[in-house]
């Protein structure tokens, strides 16, 4: 199939782990392990540039140049706990308290402070599964920078909407980690495969 033809449809899955300075591989992060939640609503992966431009009086001539550049990808994370908010929230803090008298226990987060500030980075991917026209994965290194809503309601499951703001995740700048697989056409396949030759009679 032609790539002009590929359709993207569906959602995927959102996996996170802590930056270390290194970029992981798409298939390294993409696991179960760091799969932070099951999302709803999809994701969004947003690119916006800003520009200058200086021209003279008459409009004649005239330069662009990009002074800034943001990029964000957005999610709803449907299944969360509180380590969930631990990682999507930089001053949220997690510790755990004695067994109640139920024998259940119990995990506290609090969150605010600016003295508890963590500054972590994440390393977050979405991975996109198409077995017709193949993977997509986009993958960025920030944090959420949105903070967030919990809403509680008796007809609606809780959802919470996360926003991570890119950070440069390389010595170029590299907000946004764009990767695709290329299904080849088995045809062009056959024609370009060398020939074997034929031995003498």
């Amino acid at each position: 199939m032609a790539e002009t033809e590929r359709i993207i449809l569906g959602s995927g899955n959102v996996h996170m782990k802590l930056f270390d300075g290194n970029l992981p591989s798409v298939d390294e992060i993409c696991t179960d392990e760091n799969q932070i939640s099951y999302i709803q609503g999809g994701a969004t992966i947003e690119y916006k540039p800003s520009y200058y431009t200086a021209k003279d009086d008459t409009r004649k001539i005239q330069k662009t140049v990009i002074t800034d550049e943001e990029a964000t990808m957005k999610s709803g994370l449907m299944t969360f706990c509180g380590n969930t908010l631990e990682k999507i929230c930089d001053t949220a803090r997690v510790s755990y308290a004695e067994k109640t008298s139920s024998k259940k226990k119990r995990r506290i987060v609090k969150v605010g402070g600016g003295n508890n500030q963590g500054r972590k980075k994440y390393v977050i991917c979405f991975h996109h599964e198409d077995p017709v026209d193949g993977d997509i994965w986009v993958m960025i290194v920030g944090n959420n920078q949105a903070g967030f809503s919990l809403a509680f309601a008796n007809d609606k499951e809780t959802v919470v909407d996360a926003e991570f703001t890119a950070l440069p995740q390389d010595k170029e700048g590299t907000l946004i980690h764009y990767e695709e697989e290329v299904l080849e056409d088995t045809q062009s396949l056959s024609d370009t495969t060398e020939q074997k030759p034929v031995a003498d009679k």
